[in-house]
């Protein structure tokens, strides 16, 4: 009876309806191709290939930080640890689709002080939403009292698909938790390329300042010499000390930064970063970040994992109208119980102490002052905000991608022109130098091309970690991998 009862009510749950609206992906909120224009470099026409951090960032070092980040990053812990607890959201729900079967067996024994009397009585045996009953003797004054019941609770059949419903949302949002870890590993992956860059772009920094502080102080030696000869002005002494202090305060500055540099990239990767790891300047590290085309159509930011979240948190609100419709019809539920009872323990298994139950039950709220409606309005209105939200995020995501396009399209130029520029100011300064070594030349002209070189240099590194960044800002604003192991950091689970 039990089986046949379990069958049915699976029959009627697999068969329900749903009264969700049909789910259509919302047209792209953008243009279907990037923008145009003097600032942007011609694309090829094809879509964006399927590439791995690896093919981007093709430094060994930079490739082992990250693989030393995506196991320790706590970051990634707490967006696996995420994961893990919608799934087991998604489980419990959809367990509601299925009857909850329970089983109990009791056995109860009472003297009643007389003896040879028979009489009537009850004996019961409790299950997970029922009870069987029996007839009860007494023995010698005693009563004994054996049942075991099997029983099914008040399980809804779900004939409308307010469960489906809920259970669909909650897939939804299980997947869509998956994606925010695959966003939290991508950000992580970008920052710490970043940061790794940034360390270079500093070191550089450091040494040009420390060169220019040494130069300064053989030209204040030098300066210092003229003056006691009564060759040079003392204000000559005066502008070479400006130059001097001025080194040092950046030196200053600069070797605070590259610590606090080796401090972010810690945090980031959540461990100790071997120094050997670190690159020596910007120039060695900037060549090593390649290339990633990001072909003609932006359909390819469907695959940006904040996009792929906000589509599937609209995909759970539209299945929760479903519920919130479902609600507004009678809830039909159904109770069984097969139940063995007997005053002997040798007779509990036989066929006259059998006995089963079927209790199927419908109800319907006559009078709930439009509260269902407005369950219905209210998820209508949580749908059309997860609506306006997920094309925000497209919107955002395309204004990423085009800022990302708009820069790489005339960095190239402008470190190019950078370039030109510091060899200029290096030949200017080199001949001012003799210049006014021999006496041809005043002492500010000196000084003047040795500043411009200084900030020439400056400029130059800073251009150079621009277009680096900007090839990393490229990969994290397409979506970077869609492959991502979104699990690295926390422990395997298996899928739902």
């Amino acid at each position: 009876m039990i089986r046949k009862t379990v069958s049915l009510v699976s029959l009627a749950a697999l068969s329900a309806c749903s009264l969700a609206p049909k789910y259509v992906r919302p047209e792209l909120p953008v243009p279907p191709s990037w923008p145009v224009g003097d600032a942007y470099l011609v694309q090829n026409e094809a879509t964006l290939p399927s590439v791995s951090y690896r093919d981007i960032f093709r430094d060994p070092r930079l490739q082992k930080v990250i693989e030393q980040a995506l196991v320790n990053n706590r970051d990634l812990r707490a967006a696996a640890a995420n994961i893990a607890i919608a799934r087991a959201q998604y489980r419990i729900q959809r367990a509601e689709l299925l009857p909850e079967i329970g089983g109990t067996a009791s056995y109860s024994r009472r003297d009643n002080g007389t003896r040879g009397v028979t009489n009537t009585g009850n004996g019961v045996g409790t299950g997970t939403g029922g009870t069987g009953t029996g007839a009860v003797t007494t023995n010698g004054g005693a009563t004994n009292n054996f049942s075991a019941s099997l029983g099914i609770t008040a399980f809804e059949v779900d004939l409308f698909g307010r469960i489906r419903s809920l259970t669909t949302a909650a897939q939804d949002r299980y997947f869509g938790t998956e994606a925010t870890a695959r966003a939290t590993r991508l950000t992580l992956v970008g920052d710490i390329a970043t940061a790794w860059l940034t360390y270079a772009s500093d070191t550089s920094l450091l040494k040009i300042a420390r060169d220019t502080a040494a130069l300064a102080a053989r030209s204040v030696s030098l300066t210092k010499l003229r003056v006691d000869g009564g060759i040079a002005a003392r204000t000559d002494l005066d502008q070479a000390r400006i130059i001097e202090q001025t080194a040092l305060s950046d030196l200053a500055t600069q070797t605070t930064l590259v610590a606090q540099d080796v401090n972010a990239l810690q945090l980031l990767v959540g461990a100790p970063v071997d120094a050997a790891l670190l690159p020596a300047s910007i120039e060695q590290a900037a060549p090593t970040i390649a290339e990633l085309p990001a072909g003609l159509n932006s359909s390819v930011l469907l695959r940006r994992p904040d996009v792929v979240q906000a589509e599937y948190e609209l995909r759970a609100t539209n299945a929760e109208i479903g519920a919130a419709r479902a609600a507004l019809f009678p809830t039909i539920s159904l109770t069984a119980l097969a139940g063995l009872a007997s005053s002997s323990l040798g007779n509990l298994f036989t066929g006259g102490a059998f006995n089963y139950s079927v209790s199927p039950s419908a109800s319907y709220s006559i009078f709930r002052a439009g509260a269902g409606r407005a369950g219905v309005a209210q998820s209508r209105a949580q749908r059309d905000y997860a609506l306006a939200t997920y094309e925000k995020a497209i919107q955002t995501a395309f204004s990423e991608v085009a800022d990302a396009l708009a820069r790489r399209g005339t960095i190239t130029a402008q470190l190019t022109a950078q370039r030109a520029l510091t060899a200029a100011s290096s030949d200017n300064y080199r001949l001012s130098d003799a210049r006014y070594r021999g006496g041809i030349d005043t002492f500010l002209q000196s000084l003047t091309a040795q500043q411009s070189l200084y900030s020439s240099q400056r400029s130059l590194i800073s251009a150079q970690l621009t277009q680096a960044t900007n090839l990393v800002t490229l990969y994290r604003t397409l979506g970077g991998d869609s492959t991502l192991d979104v699990t690295a950091a926390g422990p395997k689970s298996a899928q739902p």
